[in-house]
């Protein structure tokens, strides 16, 4: 964010840090809990909570701000989230125990709780999405950093191998000052980084910056519940381009679940379309309700003047009277005049 921001890709924003400790708290519980309860729980429940997320945000608005939307844009992203449902979710045995459902719970409502701040934080602020990521960023590095050797295997400490039988007559010091102590395997600063290992967690986090700029773009834009709507659509064109690209199975329940979901999709553009003509239209100047923009102002394509319209029969009478000028003789100018022309004031005036 910095190297955009150097670039002029947009002007950096200095934000009281303290205001900020929310947010960058939120997307890392939001991180934290949805990686925990992929690895506690099964992919069926992990799913669940992920479909959970856009009732939940509709729930949280209505909490912190009592705004409810209108109940067919609820019904249109009720019906979105069944589809998903369908075709996602296929374990039978979802639930494994209470610390996989609270952790299921806890990544569900800090994940909308960070959406709807991603958008909020914004009109707040009055910081563009870009402004706001690069100003939250470093105490969200600061707090994953932290957490990181409290809740990770770091292997700070090197453990003797395992004993090794000596052949006779070896020098078993020599053998010991061979084989040194190593970190234990499964720790991070064990882990042998190799240059595919280093091109993939590059990539990712190149991956991760979209994300994370992409999310800032569509909620500051949109809202939080359009933004879930998207990326429902997302599931659905994964899900439909392993069935046409990757040779994926597509059963008749998971075609049924893409249907609805897209249906519910549909459904929710139209509702979000129309309720937004609607704004416009109460709006003072065809704006949209509460859009500080004033009306454009309209330039007209060509030139506006004050003289009066010329008419058929005027630029007719010009065109012959040119004709006539061009007509008359050297010379013969004063039969010309006597035939009708008369000058007045330099120009001739024609009678017909």
């Amino acid at each position: 964010m910095r190297v955009f921001a150097a670039m002029g890709m947009f002007p950096a924003k200095s934000i009281a840090q303290n205001r900020l400790v929310p947010l960058a708290a939120a997307y890392v519980a939001y991180i934290v809990l949805c990686n925990l309860s992929l690895k506690v729980n099964t992919v069926g429940f992990y799913q669940v909570m992920k479909i959970a997320v856009a009732p939940t945000v509709i729930a949280l608005e209505l909490v912190m701000f009592r705004r409810v939307p209108p109940l067919r844009i609820v019904a249109s992203v009720m019906v979105v989230c069944m589809g998903i449902g369908v075709a996602t979710v296929t374990d039978a045995q979802m639930v494994s125990n209470l610390i996989g459902i609270a952790v299921g719970v806890g990544a569900t409502i800090m994940t909308a709780l960070y959406q709807i701040w991603a958008g909020s934080k914004q009109r707040e602020l009055k910081a563009s999405s870009m402004q706001l990521l690069h100003a939250y960023t470093p105490q969200a590095t600061l707090m994953l950093g932290i957490l990181v050797p409290l809740c990770e295997p770091m292997g700070w400490t090197a453990v003797p191998p395992q004993p090794m039988v000596v052949a006779p007559g070896a020098d078993e010091a020599a053998v010991a000052a061979a084989t040194p102590p190593q970190r234990p395997l499964g720790t991070l600063l064990a882990y042998h980084y190799t240059p595919a290992a280093v091109s993939a967690i590059l990539i990712s986090a190149v991956l991760g910056l979209l994300v994370s700029l992409s999310t800032f773009l569509v909620i500051g834009a949109t809202s939080s519940l359009t933004y879930n709507v998207v990326g429902h659509l997302k599931t659905v064109i994964i899900l439909t381009g392993g069935c046409l690209f990757f040779g994926d199975s597509m059963p008749a329940k998971k075609f049924l679940g893409v249907c609805i979901a897209m249906a519910g999709i549909v459904w929710y553009t139209q509702q979000k379309l129309t309720t937004s003509g609607a704004a416009a239209a109460r709006a003072p100047g065809g704006a949209a309700s509460g859009d500080p923009t004033t009306e454009p102002i309209r330039t007209p394509l060509l030139p506006i003047t004050s003289s009066p319209p010329i008419s058929v029969k005027s630029a007719y009478t010009a065109t012959v009277a040119r004709s006539r000028i061009g007509a008359v003789p050297a010379g013969g100018a004063a039969a010309a005049g006597s035939g009708g022309g008369v000058m007045h004031n330099g120009h001739h005036s024609y009678r017909t």
